[in-house]
């Protein structure tokens, strides 16, 4: 692609969107539907994985350099929480993040996105870089990002990857109260009332139209069905993981509007985090 001429840090009419979510959690098509609007630029065509930002920077260790771990482990690891209190959340390095992603941003638009997972736990971080940044997060069903997340790692456990997630949105909880300007949605609300999830991103950010939301589709029906024969099994050994599973994380999993023993019940609208 040809990349564009960058400049030191936005304009006072840019916004800078952050959005974040644990991998397999819709991070990717919430993304694409933002950068479908006329007035918003998203990275495309860059090469790298998922069109990530973390992989088109040089001021911070990505995700996996960080952790040493990948999807599904990478928010147990200490070293993925970032905050203000990083060494390197000094002011010029938004000067640098912004000159390094400027070159694959369309500078004209008033909206610039950028994606990467592991965002969820570095909010305050990029605060400090960017004030008057925004953010998004989406949380998808922890059975389903765990179920969707296990093929990428097959030799970890069921029980990591619930750790995982769990770790990532308790973190997240946590640094919600130093945040401005924080929205979280659901995976299930945006594929269930694409246009109502999507207005209410639109009214957050400010953004003139309607974002289109003809691109939003849903993709957990093969995990859904994994985890109901997983609850219907009748082998002593999958009844056993099933009941460990939900006694461990049903209780957890409620706090953020969801159930392990009914995977169809719909988080609430309104997913303002307050710490725990």
């Amino acid at each position: 692609m040809t990349a564009s001429v960058a400049r030191p840090m936005p304009r006072a009419d840019q916004r800078i969107v952050f959005v974040g979510g644990l991998h397999r959690s819709g991070t990717t098509p919430l993304t694409r539907a933002l950068a479908a609007h006329p007035q918003v630029s998203g990275f495309h065509d860059t090469g790298v994985m998922e069109d990530e930002g973390q992989y088109l920077q040089t001021v911070y260790p990505t995700a996996a350099r960080r952790t040493r771990s990948g999807p599904g482990r990478f928010a147990l690891s200490p070293a993925a929480h970032m905050t203000e209190n990083s060494p390197l959340a000094e002011p010029g390095n938004g000067d640098r993040l912004f000159a390094e992603w400027g070159k694959y941003w369309d500078l004209e638009r008033p909206f610039l996105v950028e994606k990467s997972p592991a965002n969820l736990v570095m909010t305050r971080f990029l605060q400090r870089l960017f004030p008057e940044a925004r953010f998004l997060v989406i949380m998808r069903h922890p059975v389903i990002v765990t179920l969707s997340t296990k093929k990428w790692a097959p030799r970890t456990r069921l029980s990591t990857l619930f750790e995982n997630w769990f770790r990532a949105h308790d973190t997240l909880r946590a640094d919600a109260r130093h945040v401005t300007r924080l929205h979280v949605l659901s995976y299930e609300r945006l594929v269930t009332s694409p246009r109502e999830t999507l207005d209410g991103v639109r009214d957050f950010l400010d953004l003139p139209g309607d974002i289109p939301a003809d691109s939003v589709r849903d993709r957990s029906n093969a995990y859904r069905s994994r985890w109901l024969r997983l609850a219907q099994a009748t082998d002593p050994v999958n009844r056993r993981r099933f009941r460990r599973l939900c006694e461990r994380y049903e209780a957890r999993a409620n706090a953020y509007g969801y159930s392990l023993l009914d995977i169809d019940e719909l988080p609430p609208p309104d997913l303002t985090l307050h710490p725990a």
